[in-house]
Formats: C-alpha cells, sequence, structure tokens
C-alpha cells in the first residue's frame, strides 16, 4: 500500500499535491461544516493535522474514526496557517481500517506510567513510550555501527549454557525433565544426564566467556543480546531479561579497555542527539528538564580515572553521611558512585583495580595480588554505566581463582583452552543497554525502557 510517513509529510517542500497518509487518531474534534483529526503513524514524535470538509463523501467514515481508529487519508497538503504547525492535509477521501472501540484506554488525558504498564502492547502509541523506543532504535543503530567501523565483529552467543558467567548461581534453568516427577540418580538428586542437553542448564547472564573464545581468534568481537538474572530484585534498575553490550578485545590490557569504553559512550550519545532531536526534546521538557545540557556536558569532559583505593580515601574524609558504611573492601554503591561523579570530581570517571575479593573469578589479578585489574565508568546522574576489565590470561592464576570461587575446572576447561594453546592478555567490558536508554532519556524506571517488562512475578504479554 504505497503512502507517505507522517514524518516525511511534515517536511515535505512542495504543496497543493495529493498525498497519502495512513496512521492513527490521537484526537478528533468537529464543528458544523469540519472535523479536525490528528494523525500519528509512530515514525515521528509529532502528530499531522487533517482537516475533512462535511461535504465530501467519505464524511460519515470521518465521524466514526474515534480515538484510537486507523485511517488512511487521501488529501491535498497545505501550508499550515496555524501555530505550531507547518503543514496539514486538505481530506478529500478518508478511509477506515480499523475502528477501536469505545473502551479504548488511550484517550486524551494523561496516564501515569504504572497504569502504561500494564498495557504495555498499547503504550508505545503514546507520546511518551513512542519517543522512548525511536530513542531505542537509534541507540541500538549506533551499537553495531560504533563497532563496525572501529573492525569488530558481531557475534551471536548462546541463550542456552552450562556455565555461569558471574559466579552468582541466580540462573533460570532450562530444562525438559518432569517438573514434578524428574529422574534422579543414586544420590537421590536430579539426574541432568537424562535432560535434553544431558546436563544442567541455565538461560545465560553474559556473552563473554564465549566471547573471549572468538576473541582469541578474530582479534575484536562484541556481542549484542539478550542475557537473564533470576534475581528477585524488584527496583526501578532491575529486569530478569534485558540485552547488553559486549565487546572483547585480544592484544588489550585495562587501559585500551577504557579508552573504548570512553569512544562507545560519547560516540552512542552523540549519535542519538543528532537523530532523535524531537524526541529528546520532549524528554528535555516533560521528563528531566536539563538532560540535553547534560549529556552534551558528558560529551565535553574529561573522563577522570582514579583507583578504588584512592575513591575510598575521597569517601572517606566526604563530609556526608552515606547510607551504607565506607571502608576498603566494600562494594561501592550508587550513592558513593553519584558523590565521585557528581559532587567530587564533577564530571565521569573511571574506578580501577577493586579488591579481589569482590570482583569475579576471570579478572586479571594485580602485581599486589589483592586488587584486579578492573574498571567501572561512573556518569553523573547514575552512576556506573559500564563495568569491565582486563580478563586473567595466565592459566595457574586462574585456576587459582576458579578454585576461589568454588567453580569445577571441568566445567570450564573450554574456557582454560585458550589460556592453553596462544594466550593473550585481552580485556572487554559489559554495559547493560536498558541503562543506557535510561540516561539517554531521564526515564528513571528500567521497566519503561524496555517493550516488554520482565520482573519478578511478572512476564506479561
Amino acid at each position: 500500500m504505497k503512502h507517505t510517513a507522517i514524518k516525511d509529510a511534515l517536511q515535505a517542500k512542495k504543496f497543493d499535491e495529493e498525498i497519502t497518509i495512513c496512521g492513527w487518531v490521537r484526537t478528533r474534534r468537529d464543528s458544523k461544516k469540519f472535523s479536525f483529526m490528528e494523525l500519528n503513524d509512530g515514525t515521528c514524535f509529532a502528530s499531522i493535522q487533517v482537516i475533512a470538509d462535511s461535504e465530501i463523501d467519505s464524511y460519515k467514515n470521518v465521524l466514526n474514526a474515534s480515538t484510537g481508529s486507523s485511517v488512511k487519508v487521501i488529501g491535498l497538503l497545505k501550508e499550515s496557517p496555524g501555530k505550531g504547525q507547518k503543514v496539514e492535509v486538505h481530506a478529500q477521501k478518508v478511509e477506515i481500517f480499523g475502528v477501536a472501540d469505545s473502551d479504548y484506554p488511550l484517550q486524551k488525558k494523561r496516564h501515569s506510567r504504572e497504569f502504561l504498564r500494564t498495557i504495555a502492547h498499547l503504550r508505545t502509541r503514546t507520546n511518551t513510550f513512542g519517543a522512548v523506543f525511536r530513542v531505542r532504535h537509534a541507540a541500538s543503530f549506533a551499537v553495531n555501527k560504533f563497532f563496525n567501523e572501529r573492525g569488530f565483529y558481531y557475534l551471536h552467543t548462546p541463550i542456552i549454557t552450562a556455565s555461569d558467567c558471574e559466579g552468582a548461581g541466580q540462573m533460570f534453568r532450562v530444562s525438559t525433565l518432569d517438573a514434578i516427577n524428574p529422574p534422579l540418580n543414586e544420590k537421590k538428586e536430579v539426574d541432568y544426564t537424562k535432560d535434553f542437553f544431558a546436563e544442567e542448564t541455565s538461560l545465560t547472564v553474559s556473552g563473554q566467556l564465549e566471547a573471549e573464545l572468538f576473541a582469541s581468534a578474530l582479534s575484536k568481537v562484541y556481542t549484542f543480546g539478550p542475557t537473564f538474572r533470576a534475581e528477585n530484585s524488584n527496583t526501578a534498575r532491575h529486569l530478569a531479561e534485558f540485552w547488553m553490550i559486549e565487546p572483547e578485545m585480544a592484544f588489550c590490557d585495562l587501559a585500551g579497555n577504557m579508552d573504548l569504553a570512553e569512544e562507545f559512550i560519547r560516540y552512542v550519545i552523540k549519535y542519538v542527539l543528532e537523530n532523535c532531536e524531537e524526541d529528546m526534546q520532549f524528554f528535555n521538557k516533560w521528563v528531566e528538564k536539563g538532560i540535553i545540557q547534560s549529556l552534551e556536558d558528558l560529551c565535553k569532559s574529561d573522563f577522570e580515572r582514579m583507583t578504588y583505593t584512592d575513591a575510598i580515601k575521597v569517601l572517606e574524609k566526604a563530609n556526608k553521611s552515606f547510607d551504607f558504611p565506607v571502608k576498603w573492601g566494600i562494594d561501592i554503591q550508587t550513592e558513593h558512585e553519584r558523590y565521585l561523579t557528581e559532587e567530587y570530581h564533577k564530571k565521569p570517571v573511571f574506578i580501577t583495580d577493586y579488591p579481589r575479593d569482590i570482583k569475579a573469578f576471570y579478572m586479571r589479578v594485580n602485581d599486589d595480588e589483592k586488587t584486579v585489574a578492573a574498571m567501572d565508568l561512573l556518569v553523573p546522574r547514575l552512576g556506573e554505566i559500564i563495568g569491565g576489565s582486563q580478563r586473567e590470561e595466565r592459566l595457574d592464576v586462574l585456576k587459582k581463582n576458579m578454585a576461589k570461587h568454588d567453580l569445577d575446572e571441568e566445567t570450564y576447561s573450554w574456557y582454560m583452552d585458550i589460556r592453553r594453546y596462544g594466550t593473550t592478555p585481552h580485556a572487554g567490558f559489559g554495559l547493560g543497554f536498558e541503562r543506557l536508554i535510561m540516561y539517554l532519556t531521564g526515564i528513571e524506571n528500567i521497566r519503561d525502557v524496555v517493550p516488554f517488562p520482565r520482573t519478578p512475578g511478572s512476564a506479561k504479554f
């Protein structure tokens, strides 16, 4: 069906020519001789005004086009004399594809985001969520564009895995065994050798370990896909299913890893600001005032780099009462991160060289044997946005780390092989994509930046 996208119609330079547009009715108001419809098709933030004279043959269709109905309009594109709009369409023919029932929940009034979450299948038709998911699209495109331009290969890592990257054990089990009467072994434990994969498997928490394997052959790879955490956290920052961006680079150390992370975050922000101007203006006005300036400031900032030990010293001397007490060895909390980046440095900051005991088994142990070559990028308004490390490439040290974390060498034999056969210094980082969208839009709840949120007790739609 040939028609013009509303985004293109609004930018047209030629007038008094016939045009066909399609979309959903946002509002309709009638007078004695005319009806005015606001039509939106999701291609941009703005709607287009359609003016229908009561004398046109299909005027009855106009009167039946309730809010939410989908229509096709054939008419003349005109310059608009009204304020706030450059063009309008003078209808010659209106066709209804589908009338919205009278209980259509998105009538012309403000709706809370909590309510809109209950109708996630319809909420994208609102101004806020249309803007969120156009920004999400642009950011997705920017991610792939960034890595492609720098010679990275896009790797599709497995969703189903028999290994736990983080060693936390908070994973969703994948099984075809009878849930009520599973087969048992001699120890009266579930016999996973009878399962589909002949071993215990789960949904992945990260594609990092597999990406390390491919980096050991292709030098630079990245994953960008869904990951899963069976963490019973009902907070505004946690999802059970979310998307992760994870580059891995052979022949790379911690400094090179930070260089890439800094370049990456600047690139994506600039791309969104340049390509989603209308949507970002909406967020700047209605969601978080000043967000555009904040993002532009980040792109212009120098990124500070400081060790975890120095960060703890700064926090200990801070004239603030933190909810979480500060001492060397703690895992830095969001309130600490925001103090460091918003009040102390007043710009983005990398924290490096964390205590070995609070970090994952794959991080490279530093010469002091107390810390690891880890890094977190902290940004104003959010705190941590990127986490990464130089990976442990020394087989003997990796084995000690695995024993320290009670990990079975046999299960990770394939991971250890790349340390046996031509090991290299290598590094990488991870970025939760939904956290990035929250940062770009100012939306405060992570459930509102993913199409269909998966959270404890909720797998609707």
